[in-house]
């Protein structure tokens, strides 16, 4: 019983780290969406997001099984996250030609709509992250002849501590993102391509679903892919901070007309 245990606390513990890398890439996507609105407004539309990411987790928890076989949702996800990055880019670009803000406010969607758009980037996150933490969870020993959602009671445990435990990440790290992005403005470019690049990541993992078949289904949980996208978001995060740092001393530095 006590090596059962220590196997369920291990994999607890890696499912632990997994849920939270996971919850970053949710919460810098999210920090992106809420960031033109009003600091009220965007503490409000943080909270319905994670309400939001919490109910679509739990019930993906419960409906893991099924929605495993809808791979075309994750693949909604990934061409909205492709569009919502590229999209801003080509804004961002446009209105540097154009000397007029009220482009860009024109542009700039209200409180519900940007909930709504928060949750749809939530669900897409939340069946990447139960698929991951049934992935591990698997491979843990069977407790009892109990079974929830069609998943047996103690990898059911594990994965709804895991993701509790990953919601908790994302709450403090959306709220970081945010005052990143107040902090640093010119850091806005390189967050949104951010969000195309986990865009990309899910667009992978829909074309290794079984179903899809033109990548092994492996390939998305394989240490390269895994150091290729971890190596490419910190250097976009990175190189976008420095960036960012450099444009506002600049600014500081320059004398007022």
């Amino acid at each position: 019983m006590e090596t059962i245990l220590l196997e369920y606390g291990w994999v607890l513990l890696i499912l632990i780290v997994l849920e939270g890398l996971l919850a970053a890439d949710n919460a810098v996507v999210m920090a992106v969406m809420v960031k033109h609105l009003p600091p009220l407004q965007q503490k409000k539309a943080l909270f319905y997001g994670l309400i939001g990411a919490f109910v679509l987790r739990f019930a993906a928890l419960f409906l893991i099984t099924f929605l495993v076989k809808w791979w075309w949702i994750q693949a909604i996800g990934a061409i909205y996250l492709l569009f919502v990055s590229g999209k801003h880019l080509y804004d961002m670009k446009k209105h540097q030609t154009d000397s007029s803000d009220s482009v860009k406010q024109k542009k700039a969607s209200g409180f519900w709509a940007t909930v709504v758009k928060v949750e749809m980037a939530d669900l897409a996150f939340a069946i990447d992250s139960m698929l991951a933490a049934v992935a591990l969870a698997v491979t843990l020993p069977h407790m009892g002849d109990f079974s929830i959602g069609g998943i047996n009671a103690g990898q059911f445990a594990v994965m709804f501590l895991g993701g509790i435990i990953g919601l908790i990440i994302m709450r403090f790290a959306a709220q970081w993102f945010v005052s990143l992005l107040q902090k640093y403005p010119s850091f806005e470019t390189a967050a949104f391509m951010i969000v195309g690049w986990v865009g990309v990541k899910l667009g992978v993992m829909t074309l290794a679903h079984p179903q899809v078949g033109i990548l092994d289904e492996d390939f998305p949980h394989s240490i390269a892919w895994k150091v290729i996208f971890w190596v490419v978001l910190l250097l976009i995060l990175a190189g976008g901070y420095i960036l960012s740092v450099s444009h506002k001393t600049k600014s500081l530095n320059e004398p007022e007309k």
